[in-house]
Parts: C-alpha cells; sequence; structure tokens
C-alpha cells in the first residue's frame, strides 16, 4: 500500500500535476493540504475519474486538506475535535478516515508567523488539541499515521541552516516540545530518504533559488503507530515533484507499507 502527504498549496493551481502524479506514482492514498478552495470548488470529479473517492475540509482562503483514496474511505471525521479556533472559527486543518486497513489524518498545522504573534499561541494549542484526538487510535492495534505540514523542523538537521531561524518559529523549543508530546503517546517519526543530497527537505521557499541551492526544511512529517512503523518498507521524498514550472514549494512524501 502506497500513502503519501503533498502541499499543494492551491489544488486549482496544482491540479493538471496532480493528476499526472496520483497515475504515475501509484498512490493508494494521497493527504492533501492547502487546497485553498471551497469544498464546492474541489476537484473530486475529475479525481473520481482516476478511480479515487475523496473526503475535503475546506472553506477557501488559506487553508483546507483532503483526503484522496482509491481502496475506500470510511468513518470521516471533518476538523480537529476540540481544536480551538482562530479569530472566532474553527479553520479547516485537519480531517481523518479509514482507507483500507489503515486509519489516517490529514493535517495542515497552523504557521505560528512570528513567536510574539497570537497565531504561534494558536499554533501551540492546536497542537496540544492534535495530541488529545490521536491519543486513543495512536494506542491502538490498527495501523495509523498522522500526516501532513506540520509547519516544524523536528531537529536542527531539519532546516538547512539553523542559525538563519534562529528567533523565528517552526524551530523553538515549544513547537518541538509539542512533537515530544505525540511521539509520547505513540507515535513514531517516519523519516523519509532524500532521493538527492544528505537530508530528506520537504519545503524550499520559491525566493532566493532555495530549491536549486537545496536550502530546505523538513516540514512535511509521517508520524505512525508502532504497527504503522512495523509495516513500512520504504519512504521517501519524491524531489522531482518540486521542480519545473508551476510547482509546488513542498515535495510529497511518499511511505510503502506492507499491510
Amino acid at each position: 500500500m502506497r500513502i503519501a502527504t503533498w502541499n499543494v498549496n492551491s489544488i486549482t493551481a496544482r491540479l493538471p500535476r496532480l493528476l499526472a502524479w496520483l497515475e504515475s506514482s501509484g498512490t493508494d492514498v494521497l493527504c492533501v493540504q492547502e487546497t485553498k478552495c471551497t469544498a464546492e470548488q474541489f476537484p473530486a470529479d475529475e479525481l473520481r475519474e482516476l478511480g479515487y473517492e475523496s473526503v475535503v475540509n475546506a472553506t477557501g482562503r488559506w487553508n483546507g486538506v483532503a483526503l484522496v483514496s482509491r481502496v475506500g474511505i470510511e468513518d470521516a471525521v471533518v476538523g480537529l475535535p476540540g481544536g480551538p479556533e482562530y479569530e472566532g472559527a474553527q479553520e479547516p486543518r485537519a480531517i481523518s478516515a479509514t482507507c483500507g486497513p489503515v486509519r489516517l489524518w490529514s493535517v495542515y498545522v497552523p504557521n505560528g508567523r512570528e513567536v510574539a504573534h497570537d497565531h504561534y499561541a494558536y499554533k501551540l494549542r492546536w497542537l496540544e488539541a492534535l495530541q488529545g484526538a490521536v491519543a486513543d487510535d495512536a494506542a491502538g492495534p490498527r495501523p495509523f499515521a498522522v500526516l501532513g505540514d506540520f509547519n516544524i523542523a523536528p531537529t536542527d538537521d531539519d532546516v538547512w541552516d539553523r542559525s538563519f531561524f534562529e528567533g523565528s518559529t517552526h524551530v523553538t523549543a515549544p513547537e518541538r516540545a509539542a512533537l515530544e508530546g505525540l511521539r509520547g503517546v505513540g507515535l513514531d517519526d517516519i523519516v523519509p530518504r532524500p532521493l538527492k543530497y544528505d537530508h530528506p527537505f520537504t519545503y524550499w521557499d520559491y525566493r532566493q533559488l532555495c530549491f536549486p541551492k537545496n536550502r530546505g526544511m523538513r516540514i512535511d512529517l509521517v508520524y505512525g503507530n508502532k504497527p504503522f512503523a512495523d509495516a513500512v518498507k520504504d519512504g521517501y521524498v519524491d524531489r522531482e515533484e518540486r521542480k519545473g514550472k508551476g510547482a509546488s514549494d513542498h515535495a510529497p512524501v511518499v511511505i510503502d507499507l506492507d499491510v
């Protein structure tokens, strides 16, 4: 079974690439983030033509998540149970479902913006709610994983230059402590292999030639419980999909399971 996660940075802008990638990669389930569309605008019909059904949590603007599966979708939960609101609403940042033999979450963790910003405090509250929401599934016997854009680099090795991020979000101790909290409920960081260079970066800014210079970050993560981790046969960052005109600034992370 092949599972992937990809922040597409607008599913409308990326749709031709997304459809071609699904066909060529043989992906069974894709966790999508940053759809930047409403639920009505989500390309469910185009995906269905390829044999994929989908569930989506999207309201437009800058967020939105989805699960796309050709092995079934059952027991979908839209949103983060008990999750905090921001500016009076719960943003569309989480969706979960059972796809074949596995239970999966697609998440788009708040960016945090700046350490002194109220969005950073919201980010930490959101991660605390996520930890509580996944604890039971993480401890269960079924393969289970939370995949998505976490907007956190777990270690200093997961950024191209730690000094460049000094004082910024994505690398602070409280954010990394939140990831430790997820590991504490029984989830492991499933680290993919890079297809090039030493570190499996998943995101490169569009600016300042960051991609050709490999000035990246590993912020698209897969956190799986023991049954999930035990089933992993391979994992890699599809760096090729970051290349070329019209690419997202994130690359897909692909995980192969024997289930």
